[in-house]
């Protein structure tokens, strides 16, 4: 596929990256990028906007990468500004796999708080990838304003988004770590947590967080200590029952 293809090969991948079997649409796709045809940049855009199979979309929009970013980033512009959902996503979604800075000004705040929590996690995850260094701070502001928002998925995302940004969260950690919402203040913790050891897993964050929450700093501290001499003095405690008695703290 070439710049010289016609409108009958067009309609012909247009058919294969409509296929009913999702494997066909997935090699369609790979087929495009292998091969890329600027002629075909509609036809990708339109597609991402409607693809049902993860794989598949995630492969459109690597075949979007592979087209020149003159072409391509006007296009993605545009269907930032669509009424579809996943067009949106999607779009967004490509602009983080391209990476071009300049596309940093289409990331709005209305993008980084929109009530559709795909939306606004693939925002993130975008304006955390182009965001320059003189704007960090503003980004840190508008994320953990977010903070305490959805279920543990999109929860984790804006922890990672935060943490992705490095030492510059901290300040806006303390003060959010510190609101009169619990919930705010957990994630709040949760995500400090997560930043000083980045191999702690998000559930055991969560978990201290909320703890600390609750207790306040020296009595959760306490609490962590007689835990901790609690469990090396009955190393045969099941898993069962120490998943239960976290539960409970929750």
């Amino acid at each position: 596929m070439n710049a010289t293809s016609g409108a009958p090969q067009d309609s012909r991948v247009a058919d294969a990256l409509g296929a009913e079997d999702s494997s066909v649409r997935l090699q369609a796709a790979l087929a495009v990028g292998s091969n890329p045809d600027p002629g075909l940049l509609e036809t990708l855009v339109e597609r991402c906007a409607v693809e049902p199979d993860f794989f598949v979309r995630d492969m459109l929009s690597w075949a979007l990468t592979r087209l020149s970013p003159e072409i391509t980033l006007p296009r993605l512009r545009r269907e930032l500004d669509s009424e579809r959902i996943q067009a949106r996503c999607q779009a967004l979604h490509t602009l983080s796999k391209i990476g071009e800075r300049s596309a940093w000004a289409w990331i709005t705040r209305d993008m980084l708080s929109d009530a559709d929590d795909e939306i606004a996690r693939t925002a993130w995850r975008v304006a955390v990838a182009l965001v320059p260094e003189h704007e960090e701070k503003d980004l840190v502001d508008e994320l953990v304003g977010q903070l305490g928002r959805g279920d543990r998925n999109v929860r984790l995302s804006l922890s990672r988004a935060l943490v992705d940004l490095g030492e510059v969260i901290g300040p806006a950690l303390e003060r959010a770590a510190t609101n009169p919402d619990s919930a705010v203040a957990a994630h709040a913790r949760a995500t400090e947590l997560l930043l000083q050891d980045p191999e702690a897993g998000f559930d055991v964050a969560v978990h201290d967080a909320r703890r600390v929450v609750t207790l306040g700093p020296e009595r959760a501290a306490a609490a962590a200590a007689a835990s901790g001499a609690a469990e090396t003095a009955e190393p045969a405690e099941s898993t069962e029952s120490a998943e239960a008695a976290e539960a409970g703290d929750c």
